[in-house]
């Protein structure tokens, strides 16, 4: 049976695999990741969709992270700014209803809230392998 989540009172109700929603994992540094959506993708043999949802606090950030060399990555802001680097491209910062696109296996380098007093969140869209469950590998802090 699938149930619906509602992300952050937007309204955006996306399906979610029961299996799938689990508490939130959070990361040190005030980012925290939960999956909110995974289907396989019927007309496109041996690849998924998986949508994960990634709220920042206030001045939060994710420490750098790889992704997966099979995952294609669609980013799309829910509120607030985001500040991005990928694969030592240029820090960019995106607004609520603004997105981006990173290619399999990217570096990101630079993933935090724009904001030292206000809430942020995105919608990370990954299609990927079937079955590959290493979307994200974080490093280690320094």
């Amino acid at each position: 049976m699938i149930s619906k989540a509602f992300l952050l009172g937007t309204g955006i109700a996306l399906a979610a695999v029961p299996a799938l929603a689990h508490s939130p994992q959070s990361r040190s540094g005030g980012a925290s990741a939960a999956p909110v959506f995974e289907q396989a993708l019927p007309n496109v043999p041996g690849k998924t969709m998986t949508s994960v949802l990634v709220r920042y606090a206030p001045g939060g950030k994710s420490p750098a992270h790889t992704h997966s060399k099979t995952a294609f990555v669609f980013a799309y802001v829910l509120s607030g700014s985001i500040r991005s680097q990928v694969n030592g491209g240029p820090v960019k910062v995106y607004r609520a209803g603004e997105s981006w696109f990173e290619e399999p296996g990217a570096h990101h380098q630079v993933s935090e809230n724009a904001s030292k007093t206000r809430p942020a969140s995105l919608l990370a869209v990954f299609v990927a392998d079937s079955g590959d469950r290493n979307l994200t590998v974080y490093e280690q802090e320094k």
